[in-house]
């Protein structure tokens, strides 16, 4: 079991930055694949970016390539989703999640991941 706890969500104005935290406690984090989903208003939960446990390995969604980093501190028992060049779309309650992982791999769907935070909000203002 672990438990998800992601911070760093705001109200910033289009073209700015935010790096979002997301903290685990429980069990060994290092042995979870982790990922990044947002979700709109209205609108279902979709894929952001992925990674590995060993964080060699990243993956992103086509709306995050080139504008999101997906990274994350074994030590800190923390991933990071740093964002930059916002846009209004970015707009969403934004949840990290954890995969108990054995391949050392990335995963980018929604119901391969069994342990989710609680979300934090993301604005983006013009």
């Amino acid at each position: 079991q672990v438990q998800l706890v992601e911070s760093g969500g705001g109200l910033v104005q289009a073209g700015g930055s935010l790096r979002l935290s997301c903290a685990a406690s429980g069990r060994t984090f290092s042995r979870y694949a982790m990922g990044w989903f947002r979700q709109a208003p209205g609108k279902e939960r979709e894929f952001v970016a992925a990674i590995n446990w060993s964080g060699s390995s990243t993956y992103y969604a086509d709306s995050a390539k080139g504008r999101f980093t997906i990274s994350r501190a074994n030590a800190k028992n923390t991933v990071y989703l740093q964002m930059s060049s916002l846009k209004r779309e970015d707009t969403a309650v934004y949840y990290c999640a954890a995969h108990t992982d054995y391949r050392d791999s990335y995963y980018v769907g929604r119901d391969e991941y069994e342990y989710w935070g609680q979300g934090t909000q993301v604005t983006v203002s013009s």
